[in-house]
């Protein structure tokens, strides 16, 4: 099997790791803005995503010849390791767990600032286990004040949601006091709650991007309606996405470094390709009962579909598609950066914000025509995050495979 052995080596494949990772929920917020379900969106990316684990398991896990202490991947699935199996199996689900979450979490606080918050706990936590898991082959003096700043980047990402939710708010009532007022000058009867927005036509014009109408026509369209809720939703669905993404790296550690001695003596370590094979059949497998479930229990008033529905709607499944081969070859490429370098240092692909607020203000128009104090918000939570994914990467150690 092919393993990563230089640092230059891990840090590339944590690079190519960042540039898929932080793509993949773009497209699914894109389908998501274009009216297509998160059911039938999620269950097209769980295939895709199996699909990438097998492939890596089948070609780099089986590169090279096969011994008993090094066995490839095929050679792996029948020995008795069932032990790091399980932490394997458990890291898939969590992560199954947490890109479920951020599903929702994208519709009520956008992909820029639910990417930064669940990116900066799943170092503020994941790191700190992943140090300690890895015997501390990370440099301490830069990892932590790397976290620190991630920590503070959390604080940011949540100021800048509620500053931009705060605009939104006052474009959406100017919006209704100048239909109040057009409603007035031509004897109609006002139409100014909410409610009335929402069912409001604006089809016949396509608004620019951060004005009220745009706000309008994006709920109209989406298929999560946010209009009404709570900001305390949108952040607790992300918050708790940020505590499940930050157990998946541990748990995929322990899987392949056995620093508990659970294996029986003899017994290799799961290899980064068995591994990562079965903790992305868990993820497969969880994301597919609960998504088969939420098609006929929707969560937040989604709604209702069927089987039968989701298996005729090709409107954007192709795009779900690929999301899933970004997400699942990301992370592979991330696993075997961190088996060489050390999985703290491996969760600077958590830099992924820094490339989902790229494609949230080039494709969405998130943030604009916003005030200069979400601007300077803004400016300030990606400035932190680069200064803490740099710090992060500068830590990096090397692994002793002896």
């Amino acid at each position: 099997m092919y393993v990563v052995e230089s640092k230059g080596g891990a840090i590339a494949c944590m690079v190519m790791a960042l540039l898929l990772l932080g793509t993949w929920p773009a497209l699914l917020t894109l389908l998501e803005r274009r009216g297509r379900l998160p059911q039938h969106t999620y269950l097209d990316y769980s295939i895709t995503n199996l699909l990438a684990a097998l492939i890596i398991a089948l070609t780099f896990g089986e590169i090279g010849k096969s011994s008993h202490h090094h066995p490839n991947f095929i050679q792996q699935l029948s020995q008795d390791n069932w032990p790091s199996v399980m932490f394997a199996m458990a890291g898939g689900i969590v992560l199954s767990l947490g890109n479920l979450s951020t599903q929702y979490a994208w519709a009520f606080v956008g992909l820029s600032v639910t990417e930064v918050i669940t990116a900066s706990i799943t170092v503020v936590i994941g790191t700190t286990l992943n140090y300690f898991l890895d015997d501390k082959i990370n440099k301490a003096e830069i990892l932590f004040p790397g976290v620190a700043c991630f920590l503070i980047a959390v604080c940011l990402g949540s100021a800048v949601h509620s500053s931009n939710t705060a605009d939104n708010k006052s474009k959406l009532q100017s919006l209704s006091a100048d239909m109040n007022q057009e409603s007035n000058t031509t004897d109609v009867p006002p139409k100014s709650s909410k409610a009335d927005l929402e069912s409001a036509n604006y089809s016949s014009l396509k608004a620019k991007a951060g004005t009220a109408d745009f706000l309008v026509q994006l709920e109209n369209r989406r298929s999560i309606k946010v209009f009404g809720k709570s900001t305390f939703i949108g952040l607790s669905i992300t918050f708790f996405a940020g505590v499940c993404f930050s157990l998946f790296s541990p748990a995929f550690n322990l899987a392949t470094n056995d620093q508990w001695h659970m294996l029986s003596d003899g017994i290799p370590h799961l290899s980064v390709y068995t591994a990562f094979f079965y903790f992305s059949v868990s993820c497969f497998v969880i994301a597919i009962v609960l998504n088969v479930v939420f098609l006929y229990r929707p969560v937040l008033n989604s709604p209702k579909t069927t089987l039968k529905a989701y298996v005729n709607d090709w409107n954007g499944r192709g795009w779900a598609l690929l999301a899933g081969f970004l997400c699942g070859f990301g992370n592979g490429l991330q696993f075997m950066g961190g088996q060489a370098a050390g999985y703290a240092a491996a969760d600077a692909v958590q830099a992924l914000p820094l490339v989902s607020t790229f494609w949230g203000i080039l494709l969405f128009g998130e943030y604009r025509r916003s005030s200069k104090k979400t601007y300077a918000l803004l400016i300030s939570m990606l400035l932190m995050f680069m200064l803490a994914v740099g710090i992060l990467m500068a830590s990096s150690g090397h692994r002793n495979e002896s």
